[in-house]
């Protein structure tokens, strides 16, 4: 005859968060290599997607969309860190934050600065859309967008919660949208996906 024995119990054991002070210690220290495309999100280093041509070549021309739009009324970040709390830092493609004389370079643009966050998602589609909207809106944010490569539309966030945003809107080929801090500043569709 068999007995079957119960398993113990196992044990929860809590992450270790790392902070974001404890996170540039460590970049500060040469632990991480400059070339190394990472990025800390609730207190946990990610690996950042490797970045193809199609990628960077929308943020270079969103890039130069919105500079020339915007005549100074906002500071372009282009894959840059930004600081949410302590525990996340994330890097989008592309920030629109207000303006500041020192052009963030004593401080992290942090979620009262930012007007309008943008990612540019192809294989990174399913954790741009699980995590980081999510993450950007439990921040407050107020407007994020997704350039998605595969769909060939843009995601459009408003609307931030705790629970996420609460408004989505897909802008399909043939239409155009502007950010809600900037109704002059215009990006179509078809401009980002043509040949």
């Amino acid at each position: 005859m068999t007995v079957a024995v119960a398993a113990p119990p196992v044990a929860e054991y809590e992450r270790f968060r790392l902070s974001s002070d404890r996170y540039h210690q460590m970049i500060e220290r040469g632990i991480f290599g400059e070339d190394e495309r990472i990025e800390l999100i609730e207190g946990g280093l990610v690996t950042m997607s490797p970045i193809g041509s199609e990628h960077s070549g929308v943020v270079d021309q969103l890039n130069e969309i919105l500079v020339s739009q915007l005549a100074r009324r906002a500071v372009v970040k282009v894959q840059g860190p930004i600081h949410l709390d302590d525990h996340s830092e994330p890097e989008p493609d592309v920030v629109l934050s207000k303006p500041r004389r020192d052009y963030y370079k004593r401080s992290l643009p942090q979620p009262t600065d930012i007007l309008l966050i943008i990612e540019v998602a192809d294989s990174s589609l399913a954790y741009d859309r699980t995590v980081k909207m999510p993450l950007y809106a439990r921040a407050g944010i107020a407007e994020t967008w997704i350039i998605n490569l595969i769909d060939r539309w843009i995601e459009v966030y408003r609307d931030p919660s705790t629970a996420g945003y609460t408004t989505m809107l897909k802008i399909l080929p043939g239409r155009a949208i502007a950010p809600q801090a900037f109704a002059d500043v215009i990006v179509a569709v078809n401009d980002l996906f043509s040949e």
